[in-house]
């Protein structure tokens, strides 16, 4: 069993920064594929940014350049960095993991139902 408690959100203007952290309760942790995905009102939940099983960074189109996606497996932590941040990046951010193959890449991670492992999610709220 995983347990994963985001951390991190907040209200921030547009262009400004926020780090969020996803800390991860089991020990099974290494062998997992980690990932940020964020849902809007109204709108599905997307993958943002996720670490494949290589240890490779997967992003959505719409973030690259301005997120970076980082895991300290000693703390067990996974971050998700948010700089350039606009007012479409308002969402629910949740952590998940779980095992995926390595036969598997890029977007595969990115698709919330290849995960059972999910976080209660932290806010993100960008004014313009």
């Amino acid at each position: 069993q995983v347990q994963l408690v985001e951390s991190g959100g907040g209200s921030v203007q547009s262009g400004g920064s926020l780090r969020l952290s996803c800390a991860a309760f089991g020990s099974t942790y290494v062998s997992f594929a980690m990932s940020w995905f964020r849902q809007a009102p109204g709108k599905e939940r997307e993958g943002v940014a996720a670490i494949d099983s290589d240890g490779s960074a997967v992003y959505a189109d719409s973030v690259k350049g301005r997120f970076t996606i980082s895991q300290d497996n000693a703390k067990n932590t996974l971050y998700l960095q948010m700089n350039s941040l606009k007012p479409e990046d308002t969402a629910m951010y949740y952590c998940a993991a779980d095992y995926i193959p390595s036969y598997y890449s890029g977007d595969y991670y990115l698709r919330s139902a290849n995960y059972n492992y999910w976080g209660q999610g932290t806010q993100v709220t960008v004014s313009s």
